[in-house]
């Protein structure tokens, strides 16, 4: 037996009972906090015009770094690389060399990861590879270690096609 209320191709549909409101004192008592609301609204609306004006206005870019900067600041971290590559493992000087690679380096890689600009540039995805070669055998092994000679003629190599493309402008 099918409910009343339910939709089936026989029945007919009903209309629904009107909504009566239960009482007018509710209706009174809202009143007294109505005639604050165009006022918080209007107040809302100028906000709102204000602050999405100020958005609206074009803002200058970022500025990202220039092509002359890239290449100086690379050519610069991979001379830096090459000496601290170079150093003798018994030489005093090695520790704080490395400390100064690091810092560079992390530098660098935090300047120019999110230009998309660069992203593309076999320059910029050698160099960050040797960085990333380096920085990682200093921190698994400490800043004293010697790198073997088999990272460290990749890494070599790596830095090399690096500046071969930066002076090629890719």
């Amino acid at each position: 037996m099918a409910s009343p209320t339910l939709i089936t191709p026989t029945s007919k549909p009903q209309s629904l009972p009107s909504i009566k409101p239960k009482s007018t004192t509710v209706a009174a008592a809202t009143t007294p906090t109505t005639a604050k609301q165009p006022r918080r609204r209007e107040f809302l609306s100028l906000s709102a015009s204000v602050v999405s004006s100020t958005w609206l206005i074009p803002l200058s870019p970022a500025l990202g770094a220039s092509d002359d900067e890239y290449i100086r600041e690379t050519e610069d971290v991979i001379n830096k690389v090459k000496t601290t590559l170079a150093m003798d493992k018994n030489d005093p000087n090695v520790a704080s060399a490395v400390a100064e690679l690091r810092d560079t380096s992390n530098s660098w890689v935090a300047k120019y990861r999110r230009e998309k600009a660069l992203l593309g540039r076999a320059s910029f995805r050698d160099m960050y590879s040797a960085l990333n070669a380096v920085s990682g055998h200093y921190i698994s092994f400490g800043p004293t270690s010697p790198i073997p000679a088999k990272r460290k003629t990749r890494i070599l190599e790596e830095v090399e096609t690096a500046q071969k493309a930066l002076q090629r402008g890719r």
